[in-house]
This record gives structure tokens, C-alpha cells and sequence, in this order.
């Protein structure tokens, strides 16, 4: 099988950096354009210097022909800007985009959450939302994939077996997540200039994050009957890294012991996720530069409660990990991240 040649929109951001040095390592890839637009005709380096001694193209700014010339392209831009390029795809492109543009599958709630209308209502019903170890080779049938979100990957990884089995109660899951600040993009230096961003912790989208329609969607899909929860994110004083703390109530008759098992049943041939002993204690520096997730179930002081645990890296699982996961199913590739 020959290379696939790839371009890369947003290449100098946190997520386009890390997909850039996955990808480097794919021997089935051959990066052939790395497109910017405040970047343009600058080396990649300029953003990371350990990419100084790799063979990369120069940063040029994105044209339709480009199109022609390559199988895939990684979108990790700012909303609404993948949907524009996904007009313009050719049969034989794939799209896989990091972005919110393609997760919601209504127009309406894409509105509601991002407030701008989807410029490319048509290719909706063409994407699929792509948690690999929940969607598997459904991703073979489509070319615009969309990667979830990095609060909702650590999030929905442990639920959804769970809503799935009917183990837990749906009216009252509560979501405590902690990020590191690179999921806020370069951006985030600017904005927290003046709240000490690098010593101090801080809860913000409170009840209201645009990730809560995502959890929402996905739990729904599953769920047999109605879904309540509560997410709080916080950004954290480190550069990457997510741990959620999720608080639950079991169903009649479900102990910590069942939950557990139906956990590693579930993920038992899947590589990336680690479920870990009952009870074991858990932080991001387990996964840090990983595409694991790592899930601990874990008792309190109530028979009929428990807590789950789950650490992520953000810009790997939560982001150009899971992307590159992707793109090995949708290609029957050895599936090496």
C-alpha cells in the first residue's frame, strides 16, 4: 500500500503540533502540506523546536486545489471552518476533524451551543461521530469523521458501557473535570493574563459548557430512560492532562464489584483503555504523552454510590490520538498511535 499523503489545517496549534509528531512516526503517512494563515511561510519548528530536524513543508495557507493531491485532511481549526472546507471535498478525500463542527447532529443545537448556523447542513448526515472504542468500524463507511471532544472522551468512555448494561441511575450523574490549560488553545495566555493561570484553579462554563450538549447527545443514545447530569469543568495549572471525577448511583441490586466487571468486559480487547484495580488512586501523570485513558472504579461510604475515575491526555486520547485511531480504522491500519 502506498503512503497516504495528508494536510494538516491548523498545524501550529497544541493539536496540530502533537498530530504533526504522531504522524511523523505513521510509516502508512506522508505529511504533504501543513496549512496556516498568520503562519504562513514559516517552518513548523517555529512552534515546536523538536521538530527542527524533521523533513516537514513550510506552512502555506489553504487552497481548494490542494484537494487533489492528498487522501486526508486533519481539521483542528476554529469552529465553523472545517464545515466550509468540507464543502469542497473530492470522493476520495476524508475529512477527520478535531473541531465541534461535525459532533452535533442537529443544525439547531449546533446554533444553540456555538452560536453561528452550520454552513454545511448537507454533509451532517454524512459524518459520524468517531469515539473509536465505542463506534469501531461503523468509521470504515464514512469520510467525514468527527472526533469527540476531550472533556466528553474522558467522560462518555466510562459511561456508555455502563448506561448501556442499565447498571446506573440517569437522573443524577454528577461531573467534576479538571484540565490541563493547552485544551484552551495558544490563546489561553492572553485571556487568563491577569488571573494567574499557572498557580491557581478555576471553574468557568459553569452548567453551561458547549461540551454538556455533546455528553447529552451521546449518553442519550444509549440511555433507557431520561439523562440528568451536572458537568463542571476547571482549568488546571498544568500545561496537559484531564482527569474526571464522575459521582453515581447504582441501580438496585449493581454493586462496585459488577460495575467493575462490566467495565473490563467491555474494553477487554481494547489496548488504549486501562481498567485499572477497584479503588485505585488516579492522576493525569499516569497518562501524560499516551493515548490511553485510564478508568478506576471506586467505593464510598454509601453501598448504592460510587465514583469513577478517569484520566486522559488531552492532546492525545482527548485529541490527535484519538484522531489517528481514527484514521487507522476508516484505512485498515495497524492501529499504532
Amino acid at each position: 500500500m502506498r503512503k497516504l499523503n495528508v494536510l494538516i489545517a491548523g498545524s501550529t496549534g497544541y493539536i496540530g503540533i502533537q498530530l504533526i509528531k504522531l504522524l511523523i512516526k505513521h510509516k502508512k503517512v506522508n505529511i504533504k502540506y501543513l496549512c496556516g494563515n498568520s503562519s504562513v511561510g514559516k517552518k513548523i519548528s517555529t512552534f515546536d523546536k523538536s521538530l527542527k530536524y524533521k523533513k516537514l513543508p513550510r506552512i502555506i495557507k489553504f487552497k481548494k486545489i490542494f484537494l487533489n493531491h492528498v487522501d486526508i485532511i486533519f481539521t483542528a481549526l476554529p469552529n465553523g471552518e472545517a464545515q466550509i472546507i468540507s464543502n469542497l471535498l473530492k470522493k476520495n478525500n476524508v475529512l477527520i476533524d478535531l473541531s465541534a463542527d461535525f459532533r452535533l447532529k442537529k443544525s439547531s443545537d449546533y446554533f444553540k451551543w456555538y452560536k453561528q448556523k452550520h454552513k454545511s447542513i448537507k454533509n451532517i448526515k454524512k459524518s459520524i461521530y468517531a469515539l473509536p472504542e465505542i463506534t469501531g468500524n461503523k468509521i470504515k463507511n464514512y469520510n467525514i469523521i468527527s472526533c469527540p471532544g476531550c472533556y466528553p472522551t474522558s467522560i462518555l468512555l466510562p459511561l456508555i458501557p455502563l448506561i448501556n448494561k442499565n447498571a446506573i441511575e440517569t437522573k443524577n450523574i454528577i461531573i467534576d473535570s479538571k484540565s490541563g490549560y493547552s485544551g484552551a488553545g495558544r490563546g489561553v495566555h492572553q485571556k487568563y493574563k491577569n488571573k494567574n493561570l499557572y498557580e491557581s484553579l478555576s471553574a468557568y462554563g459553569v452548567g453551561f459548557h458547549r461540551h454538556n450538549s455533546e455528553i447529552e447527545q451521546e449518553l442519550k443514545r444509549y440511555a433507557r430512560s431520561k439523562i440528568n447530569f451536572s458537568f463542571t469543568p476547571h482549568l488546571s495549572p498544568m500545561f496537559r492532562g484531564i482527569l474526571s471525577t464522575v459521582y453515581l448511583n447504582l441501580r438496585q441490586g449493581i454493586s462496585a464489584h459488577k460495575i467493575h466487571k462490566i467495565l473490563l468486559n467491555f474494553y477487554k480487547d481494547k489496548k488504549f483503555i486501562k481498567i485499572l484495580r477497584r479503588n485505585s488512586a488516579l492522576g493525569t501523570n499516569d497518562v501524560i504523552n499516551t493515548n490511553n485513558c485510564y478508568i478506576s472504579v471506586c467505593n464510598t461510604k454509601y453501598k448504592n454510590k460510587i465514583i469513577i475515575l478517569s484520566a486522559i491526555d488531552n492532546l492525545i486520547k482527548g485529541g490527535a490520538g484519538q484522531a489517528v485511531q481514527n484514521m487507522n480504522i476508516r484505512f485498515n491500519l495497524k492501529d499504532v498511535v
